[in-house]
C-alpha cells in the first residue's frame, strides 16, 4: 500500500464516512421532523377547536408553535452536522429581546387581542361604545377591532385601548329599557295627558309587558310639570320603538289639546313712583 492509499483510507476514516452519516442521520431528523410537526400543527388544532377556541387565535397559535418547532428542527439538525448552536441559540434570544423592545405598543395590542377574543366581551354585530367611539362591531382581529358607525364609516381601533378602556354593549342582552321625560304646562289636565302616556304604551306591541312599564309625575319644573316614561322593548327595537313613541306623544298630545310648553321667563318692570 502506498502514500497515496494511506492518505485516501484516512481522509475516508476520518472525514468523509463520519460526514456522509452525519448528513443522512440529519436528513432522516428533518423528514422525521417535518412528519411530527404536521401531526403536532393538526393536534394543536383539534385540542383548540374542542375547547372552542376562535379560529383566528386557532390559526396564529398553530402558525406560532410551527414556526418554533422548525427552529428547534433547525438547530438540532445543524448540531448534528457539528456546528456549535450555543452562539446561535444565544443570537435567537438577543434577537427575540430587541424585537420585543422594539414592538412593544404592538404586543400590547396583540396580548389585549388575545384576551377580547378569549373573554369575549363583545362578538361581531354588537352595538358598542369604547374608547370614545360608537358602532357596530364589524371584525375582531389580533390587533385591532373594526367598527361600522351608523353613518357607515369604519373605524379601526388598536386592542391595548380598547381593553383597557371603560366597554359599553349595548347588545348584551336581549331587552332594554328606554327612559323618556315630557313636559306639559300647568294649565293643561295632568290626569288626561298621564292616560294618554298609558294608552299608547298599551297600544304598541313591541313594548313588553314585563318589566311592568312606569309613567309617573317626577318633577314640578319652572315652567312645565313633568313626566317620567319607562319601558322595556327588545334590544333590536330600542331605536325604533323609542323614535315612534315621542313622534305619538306629541301628536296625541295635540289631538287632545296638552299643552307642551316653551320655555317661559316673565319679566316685571317696576315703574318708578310719582313725584308729589
Amino acid at each position: 500500500m502506498n502514500f497515496t492509499e494511506i492518505n485516501l483510507s484516512q481522509l475516508l476514516d476520518s472525514h468523509i464516512l463520519p460526514w456522509s452519516i452525519n448528513i443522512l442521520i440529519a436528513l432522516l431528523i428533518f423528514v422525521v421532523g417535518r412528519l411530527l410537526i404536521g401531526w403536532a400543527h393538526r393536534l394543536l388544532g383539534a385540542v383548540l377547536a374542542r375547547f372552542n377556541v376562535e379560529a383566528i387565535l386557532t390559526e396564529f397559535i398553530q402558525q406560532v408553535v410551527r414556526v418554533l418547532l422548525y427552529v428547534l428542527l433547525a438547530i438540532a439538525i445543524l448540531s448534528q452536522l457539528g456546528f456549535d448552536t450555543t452562539s446561535l441559540v444565544a443570537m435567537l434570544a438577543a434577537g427575540s429581546l430587541a424585537v420585543g423592545l422594539a414592538l412593544k405598543d404592538s404586543l400590547q395590542n396583540f396580548a389585549a387581542g388575545v384576551l377580547l377574543i378569549v373573554l369575549k366581551p363583545f362578538k361581531v354585530g354588537d352595538f358598542v361604545e369604547v374608547a370614545g367611539v360608537t358602532g357596530f362591531v364589524e371584525k375582531v382581529m389580533l390587533f385591532s377591532t373594526l367598527l361600522r358607525t351608523t353613518d357607515n364609516r369604519e373605524i379601526t381601533i388598536p386592542n391595548g385601548p380598547i381593553y383597557n378602556a371603560t366597554l359599553t354593549n349595548y347588545s348584551a342582552r336581549d331587552t332594554r329599557r328606554v327612559d323618556l321625560l315630557f313636559g306639559i304646562s300647568y294649565d293643561s289636565d295632568l290626569r288626561k295627558a298621564k292616560q294618554i302616556l298609558q294608552d299608547l304604551i298599551t297600544a304598541d306591541e313591541r313594548i313588553l309587558a314585563e318589566p311592568e312599564s312606569l309613567v309617573a309625575v317626577s318633577d314640578l319644573a319652572d315652567s312645565s310639570v313633568n313626566f317620567t316614561v319607562r319601558f322595556w322593548v327588545a334590544t333590536d327595537n330600542y331605536w325604533p320603538v323609542r323614535f315612534d313613541f315621542i313622534e305619538k306623544v306629541k301628536l296625541a298630545f295635540d289631538e287632545n289639546g296638552v299643552e307642551i310648553p316653551y320655555p317661559q321667563m316673565a319679566l316685571h318692570i317696576q315703574q318708578p313712583a310719582e313725584k308729589a
